[in-house]
């Protein structure tokens, strides 16, 4: 974790399996504990193929995360 310095958005759906959203909960985990910013999202109702769609939306819960995360604002 010492070459890790950007902040970490760590996300996982509800209709992942129980240990990959462990594995991603246990992931955000060790990054703060390293001292690094890590965002830990979960989002509901969603799979890693249909999560990852909403990175290119500025409503959606990766692509608004991505946004604050650079403080920039929908427009």
């Amino acid at each position: 974790m010492d070459k890790l310095t950007a902040p970490v958005i760590v996300a996982y759906g509800t209709l992942e399996t129980p240990e990959f959203q462990r594995q991603s909960r246990d992931f955000a985990a060790a990054v703060r504990a390293a001292g690094k910013p890590a965002t830990l999202l979960v989002a509901e109702g969603y799979n890693h193929f249909e999560i990852i769609e909403t990175l290119a939306n500025p409503y959606g819960l990766l692509g608004c995360a991505v946004l604050e995360q650079m403080a920039l604002t929908r427009g």
